[in-house]
């Protein structure tokens, strides 16, 4: 069955056709379709069959006529474009000046790389970075020319490092290290985590440690800042020495060869999308290829995504948490420093009254995570290194990638534990004996089932957490002939850890409709101004509960809110409010209070500060 993709908004939808006699406008309305889903204002449309656009291809931008048939202009997997959309809030090819960030290779933070992930800003380099560049380049041109044998520059890889290779065969040594490295496997990172990648690979070669010039370096940020983004397999990586094949991947674009994508081309040969925004493919220097692979930039860069999300969820993890304690009448005594002290209930089951210290523990871990991420953002991770100061070359091993692997297979772990404990609140928020609510929060039980799978959900989430929380840094397999025959296996730490995140939202999203679903049975009750202010969100992106329904769309909807962090941004500020007046000698940022009302007294290992 043909497939195509359609870009509309800052959305790449895929469109499966079954008949390729339907017509263009057929494609851009089944596009339409697919956008408006699940978004609350229908993405600003307000009657689809009164909407009109314009198709083109991304490719060549060749503007389509609606009436033509797909047969007879498009194949399969090409990309099209829908453009001057009207009956919409958001006007297509609206054009806005993008800020910079100045990369020096020291003081790039997880936030700015996946800022820079999301397109938010373009780079430059400072101009101490460019001279610390030039400075390393002049050290390894001086090299080349006196004939010295240094590892990477004039000799072979790995089990070939005491091959020597004539003058005249090095750029052919370094483009042969591209190729035959670029053996990646699996579905290509999305454009944000490409830009990641290649973001964070800028920032490391910015330290004028690698030897890379500053021409080839240039090329590099063009090609960011026009969003001309390599295919890059997922899989492929040891983690030591560096991420080799992902980064060869992403290098072997630049070189003009393999595919590119970029938003006005779509997916196409690299050196067309090149040439389609006016750039050269990078032509190699003695040692550039090498600069270009050896480091644990794909670990380090995923890693930056899953510790941030990780710190957006834990936070809104609290205020879920105490939506939920609501309305399950359970006590905020528990939280007090003389708790019961007047109070009819003598405790709660452990899923709330300990709270506070299981989050607590987990706060406390995405901060050490994100420590270790920031200093392998800014860490230099070639071989060999290039001291120019000095005036020397020096065989090591930052390249390893057992920092960030072993902190994030911590960070899964640790993370993980807000999808267990809010798993068996769900139960809780469900099973009537507990909640003292109906039966699986619906009316007419039996005629409905209403969140009785919803709660089977988050318990495969969490059941499936549980094998991707097995650290993978434990693991490690000799390579290159014995020569690497220790290795990080990060890369999977990356990758599972940031599935292990996504899978604690989306239970946290389950939880978050079930507890305002409880709400719906509590009325005219009301909650504290916080909490009725987040049931006020998610009410107007999800209808309660009134008998069965699709229900996969109302997560996913609730899960987005988590991810763009609306949850937080609507309670953080009374959060913040509540510390500043309970807990004075708290940091205003720091993360969140659990009890939203009453504030609870600070004790031993509770998240107040």
């Amino acid at each position: 069955m043909p497939r195509f993709t359609v870009h509309v908004r800052n959305e790449w939808l895929t469109v499966p056709c079954k008949d390729a006699t339907c017509s263009i406008k057929w494609l851009g309305f089944e596009a339409l379709k697919r956008y408006i889903k699940n978004k609350p204002d229908n993405g600003g449309i307000q009657h689809i069959k009164d909407v009109h656009f314009g198709v083109k291809r991304c490719q060549g931008f060749g503007l389509l006529d609606n009436d033509d048939t797909i047969e007879d202009v498009l194949e399969d997997n090409d990309f099209v474009e829908l453009g001057n959309i009207t009956n919409m809030v958001y006007m297509f090819s609206v054009c806005r000046e993008i800020d910079y960030i100045s990369l020096d290779g020291n003081s790039l933070t997880s936030t700015d790389l996946v800022n820079l992930g999301k397109g938010l800003f373009k780079i430059k380099l400072t101009p101490e970075a460019e001279q610390k560049v030039v400075q390393s380049r002049e050290l390894l041109d001086t090299i080349v020319k006196e004939n010295k044998v240094v590892y990477g520059i004039t000799t072979g890889f790995g089990k070939f490092a005491q091959t020597v290779i004539p003058v005249s065969k090095l750029k052919e040594l370094q483009e042969n290290l591209l190729r035959s490295h670029s053996s990646g496997l699996g579905s290509p990172l999305s454009p944000e985590r490409t830009r990641m990648l290649l973001a964070l690979r800028i920032n490391v070669l910015a330290k004028g440690h690698s030897g890379i010039s500053l021409e080839t370096l240039h090329s590099m940020i063009q090609a960011f800042n026009a969003s001309c983004l390599s295919y890059v397999p997922e899989k492929g990586t040891v983690g030591a020495s560096g991420d080799l094949a992902p980064l060869s991947h992403l290098a072997l674009g630049l070189m003009g060869e393999g595919k590119m994508w970029s938003p006005k081309s779509g997916w196409a040969d690299a050196k067309y999308v090149l040439e389609a925004h006016g750039l050269k493919p990078i032509s190699l220097k003695p040692k550039e290829g090498l600069a270009l692979i050896n480091g644990t930039q794909m670990i380090t860069s995923l890693g930056a995504e899953a510790v941030e999300r990780a710190e957006a969820i834990a936070q809104q993890a609290d205020i879920i948490a105490a939506l939920t304690l609501e309305v399950l009448k359970g006590t905020t005594k528990a939280f007090d420093s003389e708790s019961h002290r007047f109070c009819d209930r003598v405790q709660d089951a452990y899923t709330m009254r300990c709270c506070p210290q299981v989050h607590g523990i987990v706060n406390d871990t995405i901060e050490f995570v994100k420590k270790i991420i920031n200093t392998e953002i800014n860490s230099a991770t070639d071989n060999p290194m290039v001291f120019a100061e000095r005036g020397e070359t020096i065989s090591g091993g930052n390249f390893h990638g057992e920092y960030p692997a072993k902190a994030l297979d911590y960070l899964a772990i640790g993370v993980h534990e807000l999808a267990s404990i809010s798993e068996r609140r769900i139960e809780r928020l469900c099973n009537p004996s507990l909640s003292e609510l109906p039966a699986f929060l619906v009316n007419e039980g039996g005629l409905n089932s209403g969140f009785m799978i919803a709660h089977c959900t988050a318990a495969a989430l969490v059941s499936e957490n549980k094998v991707l929380c097995h650290p993978s840094s434990i693991d490690s397999l000799s390579t290159s002939a014995a020569t690497e025959d220790h290795v990080s296996m990060g890369g999977w730490a990356a990758r599972k850890a940031l599935r292990v995140v996504e899978h604690v939202e989306q239970v946290l999203a389950i939880e978050l409709l079930a507890a305002c679903q409880g709400i719906e049975f509590l009325r005219p009750l009301r909650t504290t101004t916080p909490l009725e202010k987040v049931y006020d969100l998610v009410r107007a992106t999800v209808k309660p509960w009134i008998k069965d329904r699709f229900m996969a769309p109302d997560i996913e909807a609730v899960h987005r809110l988590l991810v763009d962090q609306k949850v937080w941004n609507i309670a953080g500020p009374y959060i913040e409010k509540y510390c500043m007046e309970y807990i004075p000698e708290s940091r205003p940022s720091s993360p969140t209070a659990f009890a939203l009302d009453p504030p609870p007294s600070p004790r031993k290992r509770v998240r107040l500060e």
